[in-house]
């Protein structure tokens, strides 16, 4: 009864079209909560905290992408910057729509990839990043000292560059209210979740995967790891400068300090180091946990205690390196799994035995 109860729940899974995992119901029950929070939730700044909450994790995903590859940056902060500053001179300066600017400061970005992670991943050891740190910090220390750069562009050095206010304009990205900016947030961090794990399960995925366990074994098999290397690194940069535009927009304000600094860089990579880099749902665990703690010492303790949130992060990572050094998502996961194998496979599989049971009991149909 056993193994003939097992074959339905498999076939159940593989053809009947029932719900027989929970992965995609929790998943769905999340989601729907995070859509109803606007609902009950009116407070702009507990909003806010949910914004930075979806965008760390978005940027967090994004940055995972590299990782696959057994890569680690330190840089993407540059990349944030690059986003949002190409798509805020394209609204000032020539009325171009963000909407619309955000997607060339992302193609303009993935060839800035490109042109990096070229000649770093043809290396072996920590070259892709010192290449990384070394290009964002090169970049910040450019745009913060140049007023006027190539061709005329306003760089405005450190002052940045302050979005022009439309007040309530979905055309050029701007809105009166945080909702808007909450909706948009959640629907970039679920398509970026989505995307990484679409990657995880294809061809690509599985590349990654072994270039990430022997580099040389892959290249062994046939595995070209620098295109591979290269296809995450432009999916990651393009995805990240879409996340630029967006903090532009949502700051309403851009400069190379806060845009291109270590700290933006520091804050992506934790977030997808404590929740598990590598993984899909690592990122956004790590987001989970670490976005709302930061906003909230900063705002109430920052004045007194400046900088305690980066003390906090540090004291949380070497927590997490020397009890769960591949991150939280691991752990959470086998819990998951075995919450699952003992409350709702057994029901699964009474409820199948009984419906074949039902079934035969009915009389067959004859032609």
């Amino acid at each position: 009864m056993n193994k003939q109860a097992t074959g339905s729940v498999s076939e159940a899974s593989a053809g009947g079209g029932r719900p027989l995992s929970l992965d995609w119901l929790v998943i769905g029950a999340i989601v729907f909560l995070f859509l109803i929070v606007p609902l009950f939730l009116r407070n702009p700044y507990y909003l806010h905290i949910f914004v930075l909450v979806f965008f760390f994790a978005y940027l967090g995903t994004a940055w995972s992408l590299v990782g696959m590859a057994g890569q680690l940056s330190l840089g993407h902060a540059a990349l944030v910057g690059i986003g949002g500053y190409t798509s805020t001179l394209l609204f000032m300066d020539l009325g171009v729509t963000p909407w619309m600017g955000m997607w060339v400061g992302a193609i303009f970005c993935a060839i800035v990839g490109v042109i990096i992670g070229y000649p770093a991943f043809r290396l072996r050891g920590p070259y892709f990043a010192l290449t990384s740190i070394a290009f964002a910090e090169i970049l910040r220390i450019y745009v913060e000292n140049t007023e006027v750069g190539p061709f005329g562009i306003p760089l405005r050095a450190a002052m940045g560059l302050l979005v022009p206010l439309k007040g309530h304009a979905p055309g050029v990205f701007q809105f009166d209210s945080k909702e808007p900016y909450y909706y948009i947030a959640l629907a970039m961090m679920c398509a970026a979740v989505f995307l990484s794990f679409l990657i995880n399960r294809t061809r690509i995925g599985f590349y990654l995967a072994a270039i990430r366990s022997d580099q040389d074994a892959a290249e062994s098999l046939g595995v070209n790891s620098t295109k591979y290397k290269l296809i995450a690194m432009v999916i990651s940069c393009f995805l990240t400068a879409l996340g630029g535009t967006f903090y532009a927009q949502y700051f309403r304000y851009i400069n190379p300090d806060r845009a291109m600094g270590i700290g933006i860089s520091i804050e992506i990579a934790l977030v997808g180091v404590v929740g598990g880099w590598q993984t899909v749902l690592g990122p956004t665990i790590g987001s989970i946990l670490l976005s709302p703690s930061g906003e909230l010492v900063r705002a109430y303790l920052g004045g007194t205690y400046a900088g305690l949130h980066l003390f906090l992060y540090g004291l949380l990572l070497m927590v997490v390196i020397l009890f769960l050094p591949q991150g939280l998502n691991n752990p959470l996961m086998r819990a998951f799994r075995r919450l699952e194998a003992k409350v709702w496979r057994p029901r699964v599989i009474e409820k199948v035995v009984a419906q074949e049971a039902t079934k035969g009991d009915k009389p067959e149909r004859r032609g």
